[in-house]
C-alpha cells in the first residue's frame, strides 16, 4: 500500500457560471460563442464548453436587445437605460454609444453590409442608425405598440426593412419600410393577418413580397415563438430534399423550407409546397413550464447555425439545446449539447459513473441535470417529480449499471437508471418532504431515506429488471420515527450495519440495519445538524452543524472527540478524505475548508463563493472535489499538492541558478544585467543595495537607463510599486528619487499614465516626495548660515572662499599707487603665506584683511569722482 500523503492545497476550475438570465441574446454566425444577457452585464460564453470568455459590464440596467455584425466583432446592446452601446470584441470596450428612443429598446438587427443598425422601442417607433456616424438616418412611426422585432432584408440590394408590433387586442402587424431616399411614402405595405404579438419576423404567414399578399396562412395549432428559414443550398435543406425525393414527396418546383417552434418545445419543419409538415419532434427534451396567467411555455426563441446544418433552441428555462440534422433511414434531430445559462440555487450533487465522468445536480427545479464534465454541457435530464428535487445520491450496481436516487417536496423518491435515462422505480409513503437519501455502500440493494415527517426509511431495491419500461413501486422494510424535527441528513455506514441520521433538532442518531433499532445519540450541538458522515477507517461519525462547528463522535459511547471551529456560519456539509484523515467542509459563509483531524488544523481556506456552499461531493477515486451553492456556481477542485511541491522545488531551483548569475554579475561589474536578474526573482531589497552601492560609482546613470529601458508595463509598475515603498523612509528616498527622475527622462508621460493602477501608486508618491523636496530645501538654506558662522568664526580661509576682494585689492594698487600701501599689502601676505601655529597670529592677519577690504570697497567707490 503506498504511503498515506495528506493534502495541503485544491485548486478551483470554476466549471459551471451562471451565463444567461433569459431576454435577449446573440449567436455568432460560426456558433463558436453566444452574446447572452446576464441581468445587466453581457456575457461571451464559449459554446464547446459554457465557459465565460469575457464579461462586458452594462449600465447596471437589464439589458433588453442584443445583435452582432455580420463579420461577429461588432456587438449591439441596449438596456432600460435607452443607451445604445457599440462594443469591439476585440478590445472589449464600448466605441459609441448615444440614446434616440422614448422607451427602452426591444429589438434590434444589423444591415448584412453591417452599416446600419435598425431598432424598434416601447415607444412604437422604429429608427435606423448610421453604425460609423451614430446619427439617426430614418425615423419611422406608424405601429400601435411595442415593436418587438425588426429585420432587413436579407439582400443587400433590396432596401426593406420589416417590423412587428403588438397593437393590442387581437390586432398585431407587419410593417415594411422602404430605405431608398426615391421613395415619399416610407411605410410601403401593413400586414396585418396575425392575432397575436409577433415574435419573429420570417413569419408562418407567407406573404408575396411583391405585392405584399397573403398566399397562405399555415395553422400550427400551438403559440410559435420563432420561425427560421432554412437556406436554400445548405446543408440542412440538401438532407430534406434528399429525405423527401425517397419518400417521393418532391415534385415539381423546388420549396423552400422553414421550421417553427413554440410553446409544445418541439421542433417542426415545413415545406412551402403546399404548406405541410414535413418532421415533427416525436417528443420534447425540455419540460414545458407553466406560466402564472396558465399558459405553456417550451421554447421561447430558435436560429438557424450558419456554418452547420444545425439549429439552436432557447427554452423558457434558460437553456440552449444545439441541434443537428440526421438523415438516415428516417429524418430525425439529434440533441448534440445543451448549454444551461442559469441553475438558480445548487441544493445537491453527486458524482455519477463508476469512471466519474458525469455531476448530478439537483438545482431547484423538478429535474436532475446531469453534466458531462469534459465539456461541462448537460448531457441529460431527468424529469418526474412534480415538486423541487431536495437531495440525490448515487452507486454503482452489482451489475455495473449507475444508479440515481432523489428525494423530492412531492414526498417521493425515485431511483433512476443513468444509461437508459429512465424512471425505474418509486417510493411513496413519506409524509412530508424527503431531505436526505443514501445509497448502501457494499450491496447496493437498499437505500435509506429521511423526510420533514421526521421518519427515516429503508427502501428495497428487489424486483429491478435489466429491461423495464414502468418504473415499479418500491417498498419501505422499515420505519422508524427517529427525530423530534425536520431530518437534513443520512449515511450508510462502509459496511451496511448502522446508519446515522442528522436532524434540526440538534441531534444525530445512529440506528442498527436493517430493523432500525438504536444504537447511540449524539447530543452536544447548540445548533441544527445538516450534514453527517461515516468514518471509511474508524468506528466514529462526523457531523456539522448551524453552530458553526464540525465534530468527531465515538461510536460506541457517544462522545465528542474532536471539535473543529473555524467557520464564521453555519457548516451546511462535511466529508472525510484521505483515508479517513482530512476532512473537507463548506458553510454558509461561502468558505470551503480543508482541516487535519489529528492535529485539529485547517490546512486551507478557500472562498471561491459568493453565497451558502450547500453542496459538496467527492469523488471516491481521485477525490476531486465540487461544490455548488446559492450563487447558481458550480466549482471543481482538483488536488494540486504534489503539483505545488514541484513547483515550488522548480522555483527554488531557478531561484538558486538566477541568484548565482546575479553575483557572478555584480562581480563582473555588469550592474545592468544585476538590476534586471534582481528585479526578475523580485527581490527589493537586493535590488535597493545594488542601486544604492551603483549610485555611489561613476557613471550610475548608464547602467540604470539599460535596466530601465528593458521593463515592460507591468514589471514597470511593479518598480513604481518599490519605489513607492522606499520613498516612504529618509534614508532610502534617494535611490527612489533618483529611479523616478531616471524613469520620466526615459518613458514619456503619456505613456506612463495609461499603465493599469498607476495613479494610485503615483498619489503614494506625491506626498512623501514633497516632503522630501522641503526637507532638502531647508537643508540646503542651512548651509548658508553655517558658511556664514564659520566665516565668522575665521575656521573657512577668506581667499580660498572669497576670490572677489583678491581681485579689489589688485584694483586698488593699480588707482592710488601707493607704495606705503603696497608695502603694507605685501608684508600682509607674507604674513599669510608664512606657517603659523598660533591661534592669535591668525586672529590678527583676518583683521588686517577686513581693514584692507573696507578700504578696497572705500576706494572703489570713489572711483568716478576721481574721474
Amino acid at each position: 500500500m503506498e504511503p498515506l500523503r495528506l493534502k495541503a492545497n485544491y485548486r478551483s476550475v470554476p466549471s459551471l457560471q451562471q451565463f444567461y438570465t433569459g431576454g435577449p441574446y446573440a449567436v455568432s454566425s460560426d456558433g463558436s460563442f453566444i452574446a447572452s444577457a446576464c441581468a445587466d452585464s453581457i456575457k461571451i460564453v464559449d459554446s464547446a464548453n459554457s465557459s465565460i470568455k469575457f464579461t462586458l459590464d452594462g449600465d447596471s440596467e437589464s439589458v433588453t436587445a442584443l445583435v452582432l455584425s455580420p463579420d461577429d466583432k461588432i456587438l449591439f446592446s441596449s438596456s432600460h437605460s435607452r443607451q445604445i452601446r457599440v462594443w469591439d470584441l476585440s478590445t472589449l470596450k464600448c466605441v459609441r454609444s448615444w440614446k434616440g428612443h422614448d422607451g427602452p429598446i426591444m429589438s434590434m438587427a444589423c444591415h448584412p453590409s453591417g452599416g446600419l443598425l435598425a431598432t424598434g422601442g416601447a415607444d412604437r417607433k422604429v429608427l435606423v442608425w448610421d453604425v460609423d456616424g451614430g446619427f439617426c438616418t430614418h425615423f419611422f412611426k406608424g405601429h400601435g405598440g411595442v415593436v418587438s422585432c425588426v429585420m432587413f432584408h436579407p439582400d443587400p440590394e433590396k432596401r426593406l426593412l420589416f417590423s412587428g408590433s403588438d397593437d393590442g387586442g387581437d390586432n398585431a402587424t407587419v410593417r415594411v419600410w422602404d430605405l431608398s431616399k426615391t421613395k415619399k411614402k416610407n411605410c410601403i405595405a401593413t400586414l396585418d393577418n396575425h392575432r397575436s404579438a409577433v415574435t419573429s419576423i420570417a413569419v408562418v404567414t407567407l406573404w408575396d413580397l411583391h405585392d405584399y399578399s397573403n398566399k397562405k396562412t399555415v395553422i400550427t395549432n400551438e403559440a410559435v415563438e420563432a420561425v427560421c428559414v432554412i437556406g436554400a443550398g445548405s446543408p440542412f435543406a440538401s438532407s430534406l430534399d434528399s429525405y423527401r425525393q425517397n419518400a417521393k414527396k418532391l415534385v415539381g418546383s423546388r420549396p423552400f423550407y422553414f421550421l417553427t417552434v413554440g410553446e409544445r418545445g418541439i421542433v417542426r419543419i415545413w415545406s412551402s409546397e403546399g404548406s405541410v409538415c414535413i418532421f415533427e419532434q416525436k417528443a420534447s427534451d425540455v419540460t414545458a413550464n407553466i406560466d402564472e396567467d396558465g399558459s405553456r411555455r417550451g421554447f421561447t426563441s430558435a436560429v438557424m447555425r450558419v456554418s452547420e446544418h444545425g439549429l439552436i433552441c432557447v427554452t423558457a428555462d434558460q437553456q440552449f439545446l444545439f441541434y443537428s440534422l440526421d438523415f438516415t433511414e428516417e429524418l430525425k434531430l439529434n440533441l448534440t449539447k445543451r448549454l444551461v445559462g442559469y441553475n438558480e440555487e445548487v441544493v445537491d450533487m453527486k458524482f455519477v459513473g463508476d469512471d466519474e465522468k458525469f455531476l448530478a445536480l439537483a438545482t431547484n427545479l423538478e429535474q436532475i441535470r446531469v453534466y458531462d464534465l469534459a465539456s461541462m454541457s448537460c448531457s441529460y435530464v431527468l424529469a418526474g417529480h412534480t415538486e423541487i428535487v431536495l437531495c440525490l445520491d448515487t452507486c454503482v450496481s452489482s451489475s455495473g449499471k449507475s444508479l440515481i436516487v432523489t428525494g423530492s417536496k412531492d414526498n417521493s423518491v425515485r431511483l433512476w437508471e443513468s444509461e437508459s435515462r429512465s424512471c425505474i422505480g418509486v417510493g411513496i409513503g413519506h409524509m412530508g418532504a424527503v431531505g436526505a437519501v443514501a445509497f448502501s455502500k457494499r450491496k447496493q440493494d437498499f437505500f435509506v431515506s429521511g423526510s420533514s415527517d421526521h421518519t427515516l426509511k429503508v427502501w428495497s431495491m428487489d424486483g429491478l429488471s435489466d429491461n423495464m419500461t414502468v418504473p415499479i413501486n418500491l417498498k419501505a422494510k422499515a420505519v422508524v420515527a427517529a427525530h423530534d424535527k425536520d431530518i437534513n441528513s443520512v449515511a450508510v455506514a462502509p459496511n451496511d450495519s448502522l446508519v446515522c441520521s442528522g436532524s434540526q433538532d440538534r441531534t444525530a442518531c445512529v440506528w442498527r440495519l436493517p430493523d432500525l433499532v438504536s444504537v447511540v445519540v449524539f447530543k452536544g450541538h447548540k445548533r441544527g445538524i445538516w450534514s453527517v458522515e461515516f468514518s471509511p477507517v474508524d468506528q466514529c461519525v462526523i457531523t456539522a452543524s448551524g453552530d458553526k462547528t464540525i465534530r468527531i463522535w465515538a461510536i460506541s459511547d457517544g462522545s465528542c472527540l474532536k471539535t473543529f471551529e473555524g467557520h464564521t456560519s453555519s457548516v451546511l456539509r462535511a466529508l472525510f478524505v484521505t483515508r479517513g484523515t482530512q476532512i473537507v467542509s463548506s458553510g454558509a459563509d461561502g468558505l470551503v475548508k480543508l482541516w487535519t483531524v489529528k492535529t485539529n488544523e485547517c490546512v486551507a481556506t478557500y472562498d471561491n463563493h459568493e453565497d451558502k456552499v450547500w453542496a459538496l461531493a467527492v469523488s471516491r477515486k481521485t477525490e476531486m472535489l465540487a461544490t455548488g451553492g446559492s450563487d447558481a456556481l458550480v466549482n471543481l477542485w482538483f488536488d494540486s499538492t504534489a503539483t505545488d511541491k514541484e513547483e515550488a522545488f522548480q522555483k527554488e531551483e531557478i531561484g538558486v541558478l538566477k541568484g548565482q548569475e546575479l553575483e557572478n554579475a555584480v562581480s563582473d561589474a555588469d550592474y545592468s544585467k544585476a538590476i534586471q536578474i534582481a528585479f526578475e526573482l523580485r527581490k527589493p531589497h537586493r535590488l535597493y543595495a545594488l542601486l544604492s552601492e551603483l549610485c555611489r560609482k561613476h557613471g550610475a546613470e548608464g547602467h540604470i537607463d539599460k535596466a530601465l529601458k528593458a521593463l515592460g508595463n507591468e514589471e514597470l509598475r511593479t518598480l513604481f510599486g518599490y519605489v513607492r515603498e522606499w520613498n516612504t523612509k529618509p534614508k532610502f528616498c534617494y535611490v527612489s528619487q533618483l529611479l523616478l527622475f531616471r524613469v520620466f527622462n526615459i518613458f514619456p508621460p503619456t505613456e506612463i499614465v495609461q499603465m493599469k493602477g498607476i495613479g494610485e501608486l503615483l498619489e503614494g508618491l506625491i506626498p512623501y516626495s514633497q516632503r522630501h523636496f522641503g526637507r532638502i530645501d531647508r537643508l540646503v538654506r542651512s548651509t548658508f548660515l553655517l558658511d556664514y558662522i564659520l566665516s565668522g568664526m575665521s575656521v573657512i580661509d577668506p581667499e580660498s572662499q572669497q576670490p572677489e576682494p583678491k581681485a579689489e585689492f589688485l584694483l586698488q594698487s593699480e588707482i592710488e599707487n601707493s607704495d606705503k600701501e603696497k608695502g603694507a599689502e605685501e608684508k600682509d601676505h607674507t604674513q599669510e603665506n608664512a606657517p603659523s601655529k598660533k591661534r592669535k597670529s591668525n586672529k590678527s592677519r583676518h583683521g588686517s584683511h577686513k581693514k584692507v577690504k573696507d578700504v578696497a570697497y572705500n576706494k572703489v567707490e570713489s572711483i568716478p569722482l576721481q574721474v
